[in-house]
């Protein structure tokens, strides 16, 4: 660590970089920054920076409120865009108590402490994410979205003017180093998609935030608008954040098993299995907007049933087709997060399902090779298939029964985040949609 801090002092004096951006995220998820001086900055490595916690959502209150802030070097990054004050630097910072100790609000130490849980079980947690997002002509909330284009999947017309946006964000993030695998205009008007090559689970969680500002820093440049709301147009596809995982022992892929049909071994499947049985309960982590559930709807591709399957797009869990020889590439796709997820709080509840799974030996249940979308209610309910949550308030249900929910947050983190989120749902039945209105107005 010393020698990346040394790293990091010495470039920003030969960069010439004149000011320091820390970051760091609340427990919904939104980005945090305050910005010190290059003067400033073994200070912050040292002893960390002080700030009012009880200012951030989910973080202290108001009799206990100083936090610290202490980047970690890993993270430090030049940032690409112009700047008026001169070259910037971002690094994300650890959240800590006046002692030292990690905070509990802090979802990027809730991250850390469940991959050293891991860890300490001889395992390596792998994320790809698959990005998805809407570009508008506008975020006025009281205007309806105005899509730029209205090109469809893969197209490569000159319906998709948004494809100069997109290809100028792939740069930007390149720049930043963070690679991307692929990218296309996905399936609605509009509509993107961003996929992030794989790496261990807490930078990609830092690169998730950090992808979320480039794509709106980028429009903003444009003069358009970005949103990673799960389901921003009534009757179109919603955006997802499909995430591939894997887990890995030393250089050895533990899921992969070359003499099983599937070439999945036991911890594969298990791992599997933990995450079908949890996934109810980590729905709310995953899943964690009114608008989330818009999107978990039969019709639209999303997923709706507990499934798992091979080359089946209607299941919660797919095993992606692996290249030919290539150990490495046996992974899983877990399908129902959306874009709008605090990624550290999502990651670490999707890898403490899955361990879940392999320390209590979980069986993996049969494969649902048929479209479960097109399967009747009593087809689904003899094959055993049981739905997600239909609601934000089926999965704060779930939540809070879950005992491993409230141990991989912690019960600063779990009870704050259903406190929050069932305000959410109590203003959202309070509220008289335009679709009642509509609806029952005329009639009743």
């Amino acid at each position: 660590m010393e020698r990346q801090q040394d790293y990091v002092l010495r470039t920003v004096e030969e960069r010439g970089v004149r000011l320091v951006r820390l970051w760091f995220t609340d427990v919904l998820g939104q980005l945090k920054s305050f910005a010190i001086s290059p003067a400033e900055l073994e200070t912050a490595f040292d002893e960390g920076m002080h700030f009012d916690g009880s200012s951030i959502d989910g973080f202290s209150r108001v009799q206990e409120s100083d936090v610290l802030a202490r980047p970690d070097p890993n993270s430090f990054e030049l940032l690409p865009w112009a700047n008026e004050d001169g070259t910037t630097a971002r690094m994300f910072c650890d959240i800590e108590n006046p002692d030292g100790s990690p905070f509990a609000g802090d979802s990027r130490q809730v991250l850390r402490r469940n991959l050293d849980r891991a860890h300490e079980r001889g395992y390596s947690f792998l994320c790809a994410p698959e990005m998805e997002f809407f570009y508008f002509a506008h975020g006025d909330p009281t205007r309806a979205p105005e899509p730029l284009d209205t090109a469809s999947y893969f197209d490569l017309t000159t319906a998709d003017v948004a494809g100069n946006i997109r290809q100028r964000t792939i740069h930007m993030l390149e720049a930043m180093g963070i690679p991307v695998e692929y990218s296309f205009h996905e399936d609605s008007a509009s509509q993107h998609e961003i996929d992030l090559r794989y790496t261990d689970a807490l930078s990609m969680a830092d690169n998730v935030m950090t992808f979320r500002l480039v794509v709106r820093e980028i429009a903003m440049e444009h003069g358009a608008y970005a949103t990673f709301m799960p389901k921003p147009l009534a009757g179109q596809q919603g955006s997802g954040m499909h995430t591939h995982l894997s887990l890995f022992e030393g250089d050895t892929n533990a899921f992969y098993d070359p003499d099983d049909p599937y070439k999945l071994s036991k911890v594969g499947r298990s791992f599997i299995a933990g995450l079908l049985h949890h996934a109810p309960e980590i729905t709310a982590m995953t899943n964690q907007l009114v608008n989330s559930y818009k999107r978990l709807i039969i019709g639209y591709e999303a997923p709706v049933f507990l499934s798992w399957a091979r080359n089946n797009r209607s299941a919660l869990i797919r095993i992606p087709v692996t290249k030919a020889g290539k150990a490495s590439s046996t992974r899983i796709e877990f399908r129902s997060p959306d874009p709008a997820c605090n990624p550290y709080l999502a990651f670490s509840t999707m890898l403490a399902a899955g361990l879940a799974g392999i320390e209590g030996n979980y069986e993996l249940p049969p494969e649902a090779a048929t479209n479960v979308f097109e399967m009747t209610d009593l087809e689904r309910k003899a094959a055993g298939l049981r739905a997600l949550p239909q609601s934000l308030a089926e999965a704060l249900d779930e939540m809070e029964r879950s005992e491993l929910v409230a141990e991989t947050l912690g019960e600063h983190i779990f009870e704050w985040f259903l406190r929050n989120k069932r305000a959410e749902w109590a203003d959202y039945k309070a509220h008289v949609s335009q679709f009642e209105l509509s609806r029952y107005l005329p009639n009743w």
